[in-house]
């Protein structure tokens, strides 16, 4: 690996000379088990990604023989208890004198939700390398990833009915699109536990591998979708076809990819990829995704948790 190397408590990240950023959950011992400082490195890892123009893309997996096993249960029956274990942003208490809940407070908020928010955001591709058991947030934080590829060890579980509580980390939004509203009803009502062939007949991964194949097939994947692409393309091109699956009306698109054609159709990336077509030779993208991003902003009109 050579690039951008940082090291977290729970999680690694390391780039290679390809500009494939891997995120890996680092903590073998407890299964990859999500827990607050998880939280923290994961966001902290891809705002290190998205702030690095040298990474293409991104591929998460985990260490050990899991993905990640979902949340860390080692407080009981009050680990789903924020207001005992003051929840995932901290702050004052949502209860208030009388006895209700101000349901706009931060601290109402689920630590799945913040992670697969700051996913849907990232600027760059994120690609699943399903390694084994993903359940719970471990399999909803996947959902909003490009793509998620499985080995043939991996499981998957909604596990959330038997375990008293419901869906989170945005699951309610993004598995009926990825899957279909009948697959994840049933995955969520029954909460099994499934094998990768089942994920994959489902729509959830794109492939199955060999353990040994994993890695390699996704990083494989990050370069083919990134390699001669404009970096500035495909991130803008992330947002407007995820922002798309919740606009009311193609309207809405139109306004958006206007927006895009106008400010990218003067730029430099655009010279380059336009002469090298003209020339029959490789383009070499000029612009960078820090720079380009500020000229996007408002154009999405996404919401804030306020």
């Amino acid at each position: 690996m050579s690039g951008l190397s940082r090291t977290f408590e729970t999680v690694r990240l390391e780039t290679d000379a390809d500009g494939i950023a891997t995120i890996t959950l680092d903590r073998p011992d407890r299964l990859n088990a999500f827990n607050r400082t998880m939280l923290d490195d994961l966001v902290a890892a891809f705002d290190a990604t998205d702030a690095d123009d040298a990474v293409r893309a991104v591929v998460m997996t985990g260490s050990g023989r899991a993905y990640c096993a979902g949340a860390d249960l080692a407080a009981g029956g009050a680990t789903f208890d924020y207001e005992q274990r003051g929840g995932w942003s901290g702050g004052d208490s949502p209860v208030c004198a009388d006895g209700s809940v101000d349901w706009s407070n931060p601290a109402v908020r689920d630590g799945g939700g913040i992670l697969s928010l700051r996913i849907f955001a990232s600027r760059k591709p994120v690609i699943g390398a399903i390694n084994g058991a993903a359940v719970g947030v471990g399999a909803t934080m996947t959902l909003p990833m490009d793509f998620r590829l499985a080995s043939d060890a991996a499981r998957f579980g909604f596990v959330f009915s038997r375990r008293g509580i419901v869906p989170e980390a945005t699951s309610t939004w993004f598995l009926p699109r990825v899957v279909g509203i009948g697959q994840a009803l049933e995955w969520c009502y029954s909460g099994k536990v499934f094998d990768a062939a089942e994920a994959l007949t489902g729509g959830l991964v794109r492939s199955v591998h060999a353990p040994d194949q994993l890695l390699p097939a996704a990083r494989a994947l990050a370069r083919d979708m990134t390699g001669e692409s404009a970096p500035v393309s495909v991130s803008l091109m992330r947002r407007m076809l995820w922002t798309g699956l919740g606009l009311a009306h193609p309207m809405e698109a139109h306004r958006i990819e206007s927006r895009a054609i106008w400010s990218r159709g003067a730029s430099a990336d655009v010279r380059e990829g336009v002469g090298a077509f003209l020339e029959k030779r490789a383009a070499h993208f000029p612009d960078r995704v820090s720079d380009a991003w500020p000229d996007f902003a408002g154009w999405f009109d996404e919401p804030g948790y306020r």
